[in-house]
């Protein structure tokens, strides 16, 4: 595979049952070149925006994985497995707790803002140099340090028992699984996920995301790919631009360093 003549930003809903790297692969295959990466994995059983780069805009995948992202996510109440979502076999509580929405509001209140997570032991976090999901499924404990991470804005869009509803935007590296295990717990029950939509990644959103189908290995999904990519600069929005003329393009080009305010 050559290097790819084509540069930016291309904004993808996952469906589930594929995984992320599933996605890139896709891409790469089309624009026949291996210049292609994701800023943030989407697991595979969730769906939603997975964010790809392409070309010159690789050098953006770390910024944009840590920008925040969003969530629609289900929760079913009054049940839990392993892995607290539904990889895994599922129990179920002979008699549980159904607490009020009121209670339910009063759990959220105490996972907005900055918090201590514990990762799920389901995950691809490190010990010993080996992932938690590995020794999990060998039957082996797992034991994860608690990690700051913070929740921005977290909302309850619909609430019937067994089925909690909730809407949030956090930060990178938050475990949503991990979010209903704790609201659960501190009501007096458990919870397992039941389906989950990533709708944006930064300044990207599900709206604006193009179908995995699409992306055809041929001419035709070349150029689908192509009208839906988002220039690199889309990645910062928050940071102000300046118009160089041509002697500080040159000048920069040749790792020069340019003085004056943006503007």
């Amino acid at each position: 595979m050559n290097q790819t003549d084509v540069h930016g930003v291309l904004v993808v809903d996952k469906p589930p049952g594929v995984t992320s790297r599933r996605v890139v692969d896709a891409v790469s295959r089309t624009l026949s070149t291996k210049a292609v990466g994701h800023a943030g994995t989407l697991d595979p059983l969730a769906c939603g925006v997975v964010v790809v780069c392409a070309g010159n805009a690789r050098k953006l995948v770390d910024f944009i994985h840590q920008q925040e992202k969003a969530y629609a996510v289900s929760f079913l109440l009054g049940r839990s497995s392993p892995s607290d979502d539904f990889e895994t076999e599922v129990s179920l509580e002979s008699q549980p707790y159904r607490p009020s929405l009121q209670e339910v509001e009063e759990s959220l209140q105490t996972q907005r803002g900055t918090i201590l997570q514990v990762p799920c032991s389901y995950s691809a976090k490190k010990i010993g140099g080996k992932r938690a999901y590995k020794l999990a499924r060998l039957g082996k404990q797992v034991v994860l340090q608690p990690k700051e991470i913070h929740i921005s804005q977290l909302e309850i869009t619909a609430y019937k028992w067994p089925r909690l509803e909730l809407s949030l935007v956090c930060s990178s590296g938050t475990f949503v699984r991990a979010l209903g295990r704790d609201i659960a717990r501190r009501v007096g029950t458990s919870a397992v996920m039941e389906t989950l939509v990533r709708t944006a990644v930064g300044p990207y959103v599900l709206d604006e995301a193009i179908q995995l189908s699409g992306i055809t290995r041929d001419e035709t999904g070349k150029r689908f790919i192509e009208a839906a990519l988002h220039p690199p600069v889309s990645a910062l929005p928050h940071l102000q631009t300046r118009t160089l003329s041509p002697t500080e393009i040159e000048h920069a080009a040749r790792g020069g360093h340019l003085s004056g305010q943006p503007g």
